[in-house]
């Protein structure tokens, strides 16, 4: 019987031209399995088979697993405290194993024992392909539609499959059995049976790999595609950047009566592109980004990373785009949060917040209109700007003297810290178990006391859109807040509910 095992497993390595070491793993895992059934559930077996003279032997065997555990398993586990007092040295996730009888490989189903090999066999080979496949270095997977599961498409190339699920297909795209398709391989999942390849053809990084293949300048290195955002089917921007001044960025991704361009779109089932000439420049970038539009001007607000864009009547509707289309695919391709605005509505913006600047700097600094005008006419907008910023800057103001400046300067380092006092003394009434509470910053803390919530269940009580309205969150984080603020009512009112 050895004689024959061996030659076996020499006969299946030759006829599927896999290693002999992998066909005698298939065959433990059988020899292993088949025994398994002669003892109770949860008991584990390995089996050896000695490689040279096919001779097997069989071992039961407990996972070692730490005391505080306990045991899930009684039948394949094993404490630690028991393991080392017949192994000192054992440490938990080791195994203890027991030498027990052999099956003969007579008494195992042969049908079973090929079954379990042969799967082995085309796992090994499952993952062999992939292995090549993988070694490539391919972004793109082409291939064929071999057929629908359950809403996802397969797509075979050679005898690799992926898989294209119907959220990465493009909306309005009739794809059909036999259709040969082109996506972007997005991640290799080998836990996924028979399609372990993840495709998608809505990704940006999908349209730069097309534009890549269309441009040669690209590979060259003589252009980059710096970002990408896209609406899947409809629209899409990119933004590109020349390294050579001798090379036109748009004319080249586009192409001689545009071949380039509609060779990317017509893979994209009519997909229209923008092409963007990307600038270190945020304002002009954003202003290149909501092209066709024309930008009358552009206010940047670093600090909430936020561009104010002001447009004519004629270019309001342009610029938004249909369904807002055209700001939203800018704004993602650039990364700034872009508000379109007409002249009118900028002006008044404008003077509400100027309006805010002068009642502040005229309460806090004890200074006159006239001054806070100047001060607001400089640019300057809140008080750590007129305590902190350089001296020299406040000194080219002609309106002011170096004794004007000084004064205030000091008198908005002394306000700064009279508001930061007063704040301290508001977070003070906070209760500890909001302050604990995951997520709470010290600005946070101190919108919601100048609100009037101090305790854990007054943050439970608030509505989503009470709490953006304290904070300025978003509505996904103000209401993952107050959900986190709410877990308390949960978990104390389950030891209630178990003792009525």
């Amino acid at each position: 019987m050895n004689r024959e095992l061996l030659m076996l497993v020499d006969a299946i390595s030759r006829e599927k031209n896999v290693e002999r070491d992998l066909v005698f793993g298939a065959v433990e895992l059988a020899l292993a399995s088949a025994t398994k059934k002669v003892y109770p559930e949860g008991v584990d077996i390995r089996v050896a088979v000695d490689r040279d003279s096919g001779v097997y032997d069989t071992f039961r065997r407990w996972l070692v697993v730490p005391d505080e555990a306990g045991l899930q398993n009684a039948e394949g586990e094993e404490l630690l405290t028991d393991a080392r007092e017949e192994l000192a040295d054992i440490e938990e996730g080791d195994y203890i194993e027991k030498p027990i009888e052999s099956l003969p490989i007579g008494r195992i189903g042969a049908q079973a024992a090929k079954q379990v090999i042969l799967q082995k066999i085309r796992d090994a080979e499952r993952e062999m392909l992939l292995s090549e496949f993988m070694a490539r270095g391919e972004k793109i997977f082409v291939g064929t539609i071999k057929r629908m599961d359950k809403g996802d498409i397969i797509v075979e190339s050679g005898r690799v499959e992926g898989r294209l699920r119907r959220s990465d297909m493009i909306p309005k795209e009739n794809l059909r059995s036999g259709d040969r398709v082109r996506a972007m391989i997005m991640e290799v999942d080998t836990t996924l049976r028979g399609a372990p390849i993840i495709l998608s053809r809505t990704s940006p990084e999908f349209m730069i790999e097309l534009f890549r293949q269309e441009v040669p300048e690209i590979e060259q290195g003589l252009l980059e595609i710096k970002s990408c955002a896209r609406d899947s089917g409809s629209r899409a921007k990119i933004a590109v950047l020349s390294h050579d001044k001798r090379v036109d960025p748009i004319g080249t991704c586009v192409g001689v009566r545009g071949t380039r361009v509609n060779g990317v779109t017509n893979e994209l089932a009519g997909e229209r592109v923008d092409i963007v000439l990307w600038s270190e420049d945020p304002a002009q970038f954003v202003i290149g980004a909501l092209a066709p539009a024309n930008v009358s001007s552009i206010v940047v607000d670093e600090e909430r990373h936020a561009m104010d864009v002001v447009v004519d009547e004629e270019n309001l509707a342009i610029s938004i785009g249909r369904g807002g289309q055209n700001v939203r695919l800018a704004a993602e391709l650039t990364g700034w949060k872009i508000n379109i605005m007409t002249a009118d509505e900028s002006a008044q913006k404008q003077a509400t917040e100027s309006d805010s600047s002068r009642k502040l700097f005229m309460e806090k600094l004890d200074v006159d209109e006239e001054i806070a005008d100047i001060l607001i006419s400089e640019g300057f907008t809140s008080l750590e700007e007129v305590a902190y910023v350089p001296i020299q800057e406040m000194l080219e103001i002609e309106s002011f003297d170096e004794d004007t400046v000084n004064e205030l300067r000091t008198r908005a380092k002394d306000a700064l810290l009279t508001m930061e006092i007063a704040k301290e003394e508001d977070v003070a009434e906070v209760s500890q178990n909001l302050r604990d509470i995951e997520g709470l910053t010290l600005e946070l803390i101190t919108k919601l006391s100048e609100s009037g919530v101090h305790t854990r269940d007054d943050l439970a009580d608030l509505a989503v859109d009470e709490l953006t309205d304290i904070t300025g969150q978003s509505t996904d984080d103000a209401k993952a807040l107050i959900m986190t603020a709410r877990a308390h009512w949960f978990t104390d009112e389950a030891p209630a509910a178990q003792e009525q």
